[in-house]
């Protein structure tokens, strides 16, 4: 297994292919790994290009840290991860809790992203589905995850995890940091300079009309909405987001790879 040390954190990453596209950078989504996230992809990904996956604070094989889940901290992690491999600027994809810190990067570091891929991640609180954010519904909504989605959650989480016992409370953890994020303001997302791609589901957690704002307030953002699709499955169906993803990172615009300096 390889690690970045990342200031406080001991970060898990893997690295696939050696094609010569720019380096993709892939971020999971909460409470999942990379595998969870990106198992069905990686590969078709790193035929033409270094993919590079990490597993965030606290999840998979990266234990957590006395620090709160924020999504600038897990950016920061994520520059340092790239610091410490020499890669000066990358495409990115983010999943969810991925999405977030995916968008956050962008922003924190816009002169290292050469193409943004924001999948299933709001912008502000009010973009969530009524179901999602009130306990009285959750229990029949068709969003949420199953009951074996959260199986295989846990199972992965005791399997690979540092302390496998830490789960429920980290769960705990996710769950306060995903309802109490602030979001982004207008002129935060108004200021994204890479070309930007946004897919959800067309049953995610979220708002359709949360995605077309959010897609109207990027600058020259792309809106891809798969159907029949819930939050949990938009990177599993592989079939249909596998040529959306890699025709918007294979576009012109973005520019070059670049590596660091004397790389």
């Amino acid at each position: 297994m390889t690690y970045a040390h990342v200031g406080a954190l001991d970060m898990y990453y893997e690295v696939h292919g050696t094609g010569d596209g720019a380096p993709l950078v892939l971020l999971h989504g909460g409470v999942l790994t990379i595998d969870l996230s990106f198992g069905s992809l990686i590969l078709k990904f790193a035929a033409d290009r270094t993919v590079i996956a990490t597993e965030l604070q606290g999840h998979g094989r990266t234990a957590d840290i006395d620090r709160e889940i924020d999504l600038k901290y897990l950016a920061s992690d994520v520059a340092g991860l790239l610091d410490h491999l020499g890669v000066d600027r990358a495409d990115v994809f983010g999943f969810s809790l991925g999405g977030g810190t995916a968008l956050q990067f962008a922003l924190d570091h816009p002169d290292r992203v050469r193409k943004l891929v924001i999948a299933s991640a709001a912008y502000s609180p009010d973009g969530f589905q009524p179901d999602i954010m009130d306990p009285a519904l959750q229990a029949t909504s068709t969003r949420m995850p199953s009951a074996d989605d959260f199986a295989e959650m846990r199972d992965a989480y005791q399997r690979i995890a540092p302390d496998p016992g830490y789960f429920e409370e980290f769960l705990g953890k996710i769950s306060r940091a995903a309802m109490t994020h602030p979001g982004w303001t207008a002129a935060e997302l108004g200021s994204i300079t890479a070309p930007t791609m946004l897919v959800f589901g067309d049953n995610d957690f979220f708002r359709l009309e949360h995605a077309v704002a959010m897609r109207e307030l990027i600058p020259g953002a792309q809106l891809a909405v798969l159907p029949g699709t819930t939050h949990m499955d938009v990177t599993r169906r592989t079939s249909v987001i596998y040529p959306v993803v890699s025709e918007f990172l294979a576009g012109r615009g973005g520019g070059p790879p670049r590596r660091c300096p004397g790389d």
